[in-house]
């Protein structure tokens, strides 16, 4: 991914990476957040039901963004990092029920803002991971050179 400029400054690829991910992750934590509280309070849902329906929603927004913005030139193709993307956001969603069910539980705070606070701190785990692996191309194995064996 190339740097940019921003006031003439040049920003690095790892930045600008890093902003887009933010970017991306808020729209989809936003679409999640919005979802679970429309089904909450629109139609009745239970807002650990609901909160899946969230992720659901927020996940296409998160792999089409990241895929697109985030990690684009990465050189893998839609199944793979599609696949990958989907453990990884899985994995972090597993994370996010489990919090917000103790949460839930525990604290005596509003659904909505105990939602808020535990997105936030899923996406950092959910960063790295995606970098790291989720978009990380695979390289194909080398060919047997003639003569090697």
């Amino acid at each position: 991914m190339p740097g940019a400029m921003l006031g003439g400054m040049h920003l690095s690829p790892a930045l600008v990476r890093l902003a887009f991910f933010v970017a991306v992750g808020c729209c989809a934590a936003a679409v999640h957040w919005g979802v679970v509280v429309w089904l909450v309070g629109s139609h009745g849902w239970m807002p650990l039901v609901a909160n899946v329906a969230g992720w659901l929603v927020a996940f296409s927004v998160s792999f089409l963004g990241h895929f697109s913005l985030t990690f684009r030139g990465h050189g893998a193709g839609w199944v793979q990092t599609g696949s990958r993307f989907f453990l990884v956001s899985a994995g972090g969603f597993a994370v996010n029920e489990a919090a917000y069910a103790a949460l839930l539980q525990w604290s005596g705070q509003r659904y909505d803002l105990v939602l808020a606070a535990v997105l936030v701190a899923v996406a950092g785990v959910t960063y790295v991971l995606s970098r790291h692996w989720a978009f990380l191309r695979s390289e194909a194995p080398a060919p047997p050179q003639a003569g090697r064996s």
